[in-house]
This record gives C-alpha cells, structure tokens and sequence, in this order.
C-alpha cells in the first residue's frame, strides 16, 4: 500500500513518542522496553528510521555546517555584531581552538546521526515486516549515515568510523584515514544504498532519497576523492536516467512555493508552525535585525565581485537572486535593501523568507529546505570530472549548460528589468581553449551557482594551497596544512585517548 505521509509527519509522532528528560524523571517507569525490545515491529524501525532524520535538519540550532562551509571560506564574513558569536568569528579568522562550541555541537549532531543509524541497521534483521520496505528501510539508513560521514570527514578530515553499535571496549577507536572513511564507509552505504531505493520518490515522500539520489551522491563523494572515472560515470547515470532538469528560473530553488522541484535531488526538509519544532532556523541567523533576524553569514566583496556583467552593467541573474544589495529590491519589491544591515553591506538571501510568509515574531520558523544535492551540481561534476581527464571539449557542454539557464532567466522571470529579452553579452558559453582555462571557468561557475549551499571552503581547500592562499590572502592566520581541516573537538579528545 503506497504511503502517504511525509518524513515531517513521522518526526511530529517520534518526538510526541519520546518527550524531553524531565517529565521522565517525576514519574514512575512503567512498561520500559530495552533495544531489543523496541526493535520488533515495522512501526518500531519507521520511528527508529525518523530518528535518524531528525539528526540532518536546521530545526536545531546547533547544526552549524554554515560556519564551516560559507563563513569560513571566503564567499562569507561572520556578519551579525561585533562581539556576539564569538567562536564563529575565530573559526572566520581562523583563530580556532580544539574548544570552539561550533566544533563541539556539529561533531555531536552528526555522530549522534551515525549513533542512530548504526542501532537501526543492528536489528533490522530480527523485525519482521514487508521485505520491500524493509530493503528500503535499510537503505534510507546507510544513506543518511553517508551523509553524516561525508560532511563530519570534509570538516574534521580524520575521524573514527563505525559501522555498528560499538561495546563499552569498542568506544576507544583510533581516527581512520579520510580516503578510508570515503572508501570504507560513505561510498559502500551509498553503493548498496543505491540498489535498495526506488528510482523516484513521489512529492508526499519529498526528503527521502531515491536510487538516483544516492548515485548522485556517490559522484560528489569521487569528486573530492579526485576519482574523476567514476565521477564521471556516476553523474552520467543521474543525468542519462534520473529524470532531472534545470528548472527554468535559477531563484525557484529557493522559494517557497516552488521548493521540491525537478531540479531537487535531497534536500533537507523543514515545515513551519509545528509543535514541536520543525522549522528551519537559519531563516532568523542569516536575517538582518532589522526583521529580527540575527545578521550572520554575509556575503563578502570578493563573492560579489565574481559575477560576470556585461559592457551595460547587467549582472549575471543570479547576483540579485543570492545577494541582497544597495539600490535592489529585498524581497517583494516592497522595500529596498539597506547595505546598513550588513557589516560587508551585503545578506545572502537563499534560506529566507519575506515577511509576508514568516513575520518578525515567528522569524526562526522558516519553511524552505536545505539543499544538499540539485541537478546543476551534478552538471557542474561532470564537467569537472571530464575535463579533468582530458574531455575539455564534452566538459564544457555541461558547463555551458549551467550558463544558459542563468542567461535564460531573463525569459521567464518577469521580474527581471528588460523581461523577454537576454540582455547583449551576458553570460556567453565558454569555449574550448584548454584544460587550465575551463578549469578556471569551472571553479568559477560553481562558485557563483552553488555560492551560499555551503560547499565553498571544502572546493576552495580541494582546489589545493596555491587556490587556497589566494582566496585567503587576507586571512593571516590561515595556513594551509593546518586549517584545511578543523581540529577535533577537546571534549572527545579527553573522552576518546586514542584520538
């Protein structure tokens, strides 16, 4: 029987099954069932499965990648006041201690993640229920360990890996290598996770991963392996067979009535007015306060400065759509932006709502997805990943690929000044002249496409020291064999002796 609520629906009964601590505490326990009591029935593996998602949302303030993505590279600055969130503005200085709570908070999330995913994968075999959903089941759970794995060994570089619930003498593990973290833990979930799902997902299960999902997944897993062959052959899969396609407007990613789209692959889901809390926080963070947000993670001059004009100063669409900046509209059209609000004088602007849809009192409950995974990254890793093999010309079709739809804008959105018409000379496909030149144009494109989806400081570092001292030449604290990877937090240095 096909199913009809959404992963958001089952994380409201977990939460309402497992209340806070405390109440516990005032009564006695009465009917207290151990794991393998728990572990028995398909309700008891859909709620354990929930429990393994509520791990990846922005419902939790503390799920900070933002910092490590955009504030720590060079797209974004802490933003917000001087002195507030102190511990973001050393890691953007990158002045960071084993002790900065940002380290502390995202290293317990996702373990916690990979904690609940283990115990699931456990006892799955001794639940007895339909063996289609069960392999599915299966495969929900080693995709989302991957995606706790992927982001935990891109920020903290070598970590300890488990794959099952470890014993109390198991706890001490010694940090595995980052390629074998990769090899031995991200790409195998999602290899047998990729024959377990099924090839789609239908809207009212949006935020499960499909087969192609994790396929597209494994592609950005080789890429920052450098396994350029297999990159390329994953990306072909997804782009061949997935049934994804650019949507036609760049800014319908990131808008609320036209979130879950075509060009989605995962995104992490978030529903407002729940109780409890479901909605997504970084649309107070990254809020100017003058709409009670918080003013953090703003873009930098240097981020402006990539877009591509043209000789009439038209930007490249999607400026305005990531940026908020002097003399643009905010959101709406209803006021204009004030350089005021931000320390660099810019916002980023792809996780917020307008007023209209989240007012000041309700600013934290926000509605829009995190995408970790859309179809213009995919392009955008073919791409790569041929060139980098030599396929210069194949490579700079997909590239090309990504300019048109941000030149086409200009066709569909209506509110762009001059609609209808592509303005003369914006964004022209990059020709074949060389492996370095579209190398170059590569890293360009994915800077100003996927700028604020919090992937910039892991390109930047992958890009190797010589890309990386550029970008951080103002950054004199940064070096590169030292801070291309964060530093373990000291709380699970001292709790784990072989760290």
């Amino acid at each position: 029987m096909k199913r009809k609520y959404n992963i958001l629906f089952l994380l409201i009964i977990l939460i309402a099954l497992f209340p806070g601590c405390e109440k516990f505490l005032d009564e006695e326990l009465k009917g207290e069932r151990s794991d393998v009591q728990f572990f028995q029935t398909a309700t008891d593996a859909e709620l354990a499965l929930t429990g393994i998602y509520n791990c990846l949302t922005f419902a939790d303030a503390d799920n900070r990648i933002w910092v490590f993505g955009d504030v720590a590279s060079d797209d974004a600055a802490k933003g917000g006041n001087p002195g507030d969130q102190a511990d973001i503005d050393r890691i953007d200085n990158f002045n960071i201690a084993a002790d900065n709570g940002n380290l502390e908070t995202v290293w317990a999330i996702y373990y916690e993640g990979v904690s609940r995913a283990n115990k699931l994968l456990d006892n799955m075999d001794g639940i007895e229920m339909d063996g289609e959903r069960k392999s599915q089941i299966i495969g929900e759970a080693k995709f989302l360990r991957a995606y706790y794995y992927f982001w935990l060994t891109n920020i903290f570089g070598d970590i300890p890996v488990h794959l099952t619930t470890p014993t109390p003498e198991e706890m001490q593990k010694a940090k595995s290598l980052r390629v074998d973290v990769f090899n031995n833990a991200i790409i195998p979930d999602l290899q047998d996770a990729a024959t377990r799902l099924p090839a789609s997902q239908s809207l009212s299960q949006a935020g499960r991963p499909s087969s192609f999902s994790a396929t597209a997944f494994l592609a950005k897993s080789y890429l920052l392996m450098e396994d350029w062959a297999n990159a390329e052959n994953a990306a072909n899969q997804v782009i061949q067979q997935g049934g994804y396609m650019l949507v036609n407007i760049y800014n319908m990613n990131f808008q609320l009535a036209t979130k879950d789209n075509l060009e989605s692959i995962f995104t992490v889901q978030h529903l407002a007015g729940q109780d409890p809390w479901l909605g997504n926080r970084l649309n107070q963070w990254f809020a100017p306060r003058a709409e009670n947000g918080y003013g953090f993670n703003v873009p930098t001059q240097s981020f402006v400065d990539e877009f591509e004009k043209t000789a009439e100063e038209v930007y490249d669409p999607r400026l305005d759509y990531t940026v908020g900046r002097s003399g643009q509209p905010w959101f709406n059209d209803t006021v204009m932006f004030d350089p005021s609000w931000s320390p660099t004088g810019y916002m980023q602007k792809k996780y917020l709502q307008p007023l209209d849809e989240v007012p000041r009192t309700l600013k934290a409950d926000g509605e829009l997805n995190f995408i970790f995974l859309r179809y213009a990254d995919v392009l955008l890793i073919m791409a790569e990943a041929q060139n980098e093999q030599g396929k210069t010309g194949d490579a700079v079709g997909y590239l090309n690929m990504i300019r048109k739809r941000a030149r086409e804008c200009y066709l569909y959105d209506e509110n762009l000044p001059g609609y209808g018409t592509i303005p003369e000379g914006l964004l022209p496909d990059v020709e074949d002249q060389g492996q370095s030149y579209v190398r170059n144009a590569i890293r360009h494109e994915r800077r100003v496409e996927l700028g604020f989806e919090f992937q910039r400081f892991f390109d930047v570092i992958r890009y190797g020291e010589n890309y990386a001292n550029n970008a951080f030449n103002d950054k004199e604290n940064f070096d590169y064999n030292t801070n291309k990877f964060f530093p373990i937090p000291q709380k699970e240095i001292d709790t784990n002796f072989e760290l």
